[in-house]
């Protein structure tokens, strides 16, 4: 068997968290011997997870890149957090690789954790291959642990291994292909050992089952089983490479990457069976010819060397000192961890990070962008916030710079200036997420900075109109202030705003002042009698008088407050909280708690049904109150095995009242007076 190319290739490792992505990115560098010693998680001596945020948590919170190369083939593996907070970098990095290894455990149960992931790469074809890792465990059930990933993926699961026990322990395994069998030798590679014959039977039905799922892609295999003809082994190796490189189907490996078993088995399937870049970009969508040709996946501030957009070189080669763009980076690398090691060119295939485009985006390509490329993956919708605070006044500027930085490297955080709190909000993807932002500001701008739930932006309105009359009037030496009006209030209907409108004649307020009285209500209704902003609302003025010596803007504007603050008392004001419509998406098994928690959030159901292009998933519709949303992903993931996810948007403003509108009334009155 010949591998497919020469050119370097990026696998992706992919799955849910705490499977052991980062242990097996460690195994793989070892089996490849790009390392000496096999670093671990818990003592922080891995390539990967290098930053102190990753450390702190034993996790991973970013990409960790590293090169190998195995049998004189080159590698980058992607290693990819498995936390949902932090799946936008995954999406972004298999936006770019040749193939993922979705790594899982063998607990059927805990299944369900990989769907996100598995319905990603099944909607954008990307090819993968599952590996079950952590089979050291005597609990390990592989076939039960097959056939609930199975009911999460649109593509058919192959079983390329059977597994070889010692008691309740899996010592080895059968390659169904070659019929050859294993024992696993710890940190070496496995022992070739004659096939027992007490597995003879099981193996032959499990590779019966191989051929079986193989020949409904391929015609002359079909016509081979049905004639009951061996087919030969090399064709069956060429389907295997074929169907995956075509994402038709899915392998399924087993091992352990803390005893490093089934390491290098996995290699030789990634050597063997994984396209090429060519392939890759012809999938992708990009042209065979054209000028040089890189996307950028990754972009990170680091303190000593600037920035670096880590991009995957699809077409033509880079060379230091040339121009991208018409800028010219500082330098060229090729990344292993944290150490970035420069390079004087590269070309097709190659992961490389560019210094200091400080122009360049995530997802930005450098050079030409063919017509037919796929869409870039779209930031994730952002579901927790925290109003964000210097703990010293004077970093405010330095903080906006820093948050920019943070969301450069990170499309799924965003942040902004609430227009109805004045609060500075930071969403992202749960809590975990944002505590790690807090960190990153800490530790890399030395920002010191507090964070709490952000206010709701409580709105009020009113029931009745009155008419009001306001005067200002004050002598003093020289010019006094002189202003006298007369306006209606007037309810409007839900969601029309704000309206002004005048009815004077003969000139009681002359032209030039209408426009302050109009000012000075807008004034007022930033701050209504229970001490939010006012909507809905008509205000007419109807008449007035002037003086010609002593009227100004000012004191009609003045006057207008003072009309304002007299009258809305007296029509009747009621609070109003911001409804949410929000969509629910969770695996149908779960669909019943998330109604529940809509339910104690007073939550209005509106529906649920099939979520569109996930398999075994629905969607629940509803109306919620803003005030409720606060912490509702952290329920909801930790209902639902962490998987469960929402999109939402303003729908309307409902009237709140009894003792949960006078407690919001009466914090507010608290929280202004502190001020």
């Amino acid at each position: 068997m010949s591998t497919r190319s020469h050119l370097p290739r990026v696998a992706a490792l992919v799955g849910p968290y705490a499977s052991g992505k980062t242990t097996l990115l460690e195994s793989l560098l070892l089996a490849s011997e790009s390392i000496q010693r096999k670093g671990t998680v818990s003592d922080g001596s891995t390539i990967g997870d290098a930053t102190p945020e990753a450390r702190s948590r034993l996790m991973s919170t970013e990409v960790n890149i590293a090169t190998a190369s195995y049998l004189d083939d080159r590698w980058t593996f992607l290693d990819c957090p498995g936390s949902i907070e932090f799946q936008q970098d995954a999406y972004n990095a298999l936006a770019i690789t040749d193939a993922a290894v979705v790594v899982v455990e063998p607990e059927p149960a805990r299944a369900v954790m990989v769907a996100p992931i598995l319905n990603f790469l099944d909607q954008n074809a990307i090819p993968h291959i599952i590996f079950i890792n952590k089979v050291e465990s005597s609990q390990a059930r592989l076939r039960e642990t097959l056939e609930a990933l199975q009911l999460l993926s649109e593509r058919p699961l192959l079983m390329r291994q059977l597994p070889l026990r010692e008691g309740d322990a899996i010592a080895g395994y059968v390659d169904l292909v070659s019929e050859r069998a294993f024992k696993y030798r710890a940190s070496q590679a496995s022992e070739l050992i004659q096939l027992p014959e007490t597995a003879l039977s099981e193996e032959k039905t499990a590779r019966q089952d191989m051929l079986e799922n193989l020949a409904d892609l391929d015609d002359e295999l079909l016509e081979q089983l049905l004639s009951d003809v061996t087919p030969p082994t090399d064709a069956v190796f060429q389907n295997l490479s074929r169907d995956l490189a075509s994402d038709l189907v899915v392998p399924v490996f087993f091992g352990s990457a803390a005893q490093d078993h089934g390491i290098r088995r996995l290699l030789k399937c990634l050597r063997h069976d994984v396209p090429s870049p060519v392939e890759t970009r012809i999938r992708r969508g990009w042209k065979e010819d054209g000028a040089a040709v890189a996307r950028v996946f990754k972009t990170v501030h680091a303190s000593h060397t600037g920035k670096l957009s880590f991009a995957r070189v699809w077409r033509g080669e880079f060379a230091e000192g040339g121009l991208i763009g018409g800028i010219r980076p500082a330098g060229l690398y090729l990344p292993l961890g944290a150490t970035l090691n420069k390079a004087a060119k590269v070309g097709t295939g190659d992961i490389v990070a560019f210094a200091r485009l400080d122009q360049v985006k995530t997802g930005e390509v450098l050079g030409p962008l063919d017509p037919d490329v796929h869409a870039w993956p779209t930031p994730l919708v952002r579901l927790f916030p925290l109003a964000l605070q210097s703990e010293k006044k004077q970093d405010d500027v330095k903080l906006t710079s820093a948050l920019t930085k943070l969301v450069e490297e990170d499309p799924s955080l965003s942040f902004e200036v609430s227009t109805d709190t004045g609060e500075l909000v930071l969403w992202g993807q749960g809590e975990i997420h944002l505590q790690v932002a807090l960190d990153k500001l800490k530790n890399r701008y030395n920002l010191a900075v507090t964070g709490h739930r952000p206010q709701v932006p409580y709105k009020e309105t009113i029931r009745k109109g009155v008419s009001e009359h306001g005067r200002h009037k004050r002598q003093s030496g020289g010019h006094g202030q002189f202003g006298d009006i007369y306006i209606d209030i007037a309810p409007l209907p839900r969601g029309t705003g704000f309206q002004f409108a005048e009815t004077i004649v003969g000139g009681v307020v002359p032209r030039q002042y209408i426009p302050s009285v109009e000012e000075g209500v807008e004034d007022y209704l930033k701050q209504g009698p229970l001490g939010f902003h006012v909507v809905d609302i008509k205000v007419t003025l109807t008449s007035g008088s002037y003086h010609t010596v002593d009227s100004s803007d000012m004191a009609f504007k003045t006057a207008a407050r003072i009309a304002m603050t007299d009258g809305m008392p007296k029509c009747d004001p009621i609070l109003l909280e911001p409804i949410l419509a929000i969509e629910i998406a969770v695996p149908s098994e779960f669909t019943s708690k998330a109604q529940r928690i809509i339910s104690g959030r007073r939550g209005q159901i509106l529906g649920y049904e099939a979520k569109d292009g996930w398999k075994g998933w629905d969607a629940v519709s509803a109306f919620l109150p803003q005030a409720e949303m606060g912490d509702m992903i952290i329920e909801l993931r930790s209902l639902t095995m962490g998987v469960g996810t929402f999109s939402w948007r303003f729908d309307h403003l409902q009237e709140i009242a009894g003792r949960g509108a006078d407690r919001v009334v009466e914090e507010r009155k608290t929280a202004l007076a502190a001020q």
